[in-house]
């Protein structure tokens, strides 16, 4: 009888194995890559910003981006117009976008609200100064699972003046 070189040696070799092993190595990599995408914010929530002039007016508008449910976002409309404003300010912002936002509430209170369904409009006392800007304290709702796009306007006589469009991205 002949002593084997190694305990190994009468050991099959199931290529099957060796795909296991290959798929348990790729598996870890992923998750190395998404522990190192979360390290440096790649999965976090993103800002976006948007502006925009026309009319005499100008726009800049500061929104999340990318969000993730529960998470604080910001959402900040400042509309600037040279020399001053002649009377209250009117904002529209597409009605359905903030569906998926919880509010905490806005800063400065509008003085007026409507809504057709189609458009959220809120009218803002004349503001000192040439710059208004509009805070709103809001969360991602929990359940929400799909972002939202819209528009945010800002109305001259009852006529849109200036505009930004923009859009929000909700991921796990």
């Amino acid at each position: 009888m002949q002593v084997p070189d190694s305990t190994f040696d009468d050991v099959a070799n199931d290529p099957r194995e060796r795909l296991a092993a290959w798929g348990r190595r790729g598996f870890l990599i992923a998750v190395l890559l998404l522990v190192v995408a979360a390290l440096f914010g790649y999965l976090g929530m993103k800002t976006g910003s948007v502006s925009a002039s026309s009319g005499g007016y100008h726009l800049d508008l500061k929104y999340p981006r990318i969000a993730r449910a529960g998470l604080d976002v910001p959402w900040q409309l400042t509309v600037t117009r040279p020399g001053g404003f002649d009377g209250p300010v009117t904002v529209e912002v597409t009605g359905s976008y903030f569906d998926i936002f919880e509010s905490q509430g806005i800063t400065p209170q509008p003085s007026d609200e409507t809504s057709d369904g189609q458009w959220d409009q809120m009218t803002f006392d004349k503001p000192e100064g040439d710059t208004l800007t509009i805070d709103f304290d809001i969360y991602v709702q929990p359940a929400s699972q799909i972002g939202h796009s819209g528009t945010a306007r800002v109305l001259d006589h009852g006529h849109p003046a200036a505009s930004v469009d923009f859009k929000t991205r909700l991921v796990p």
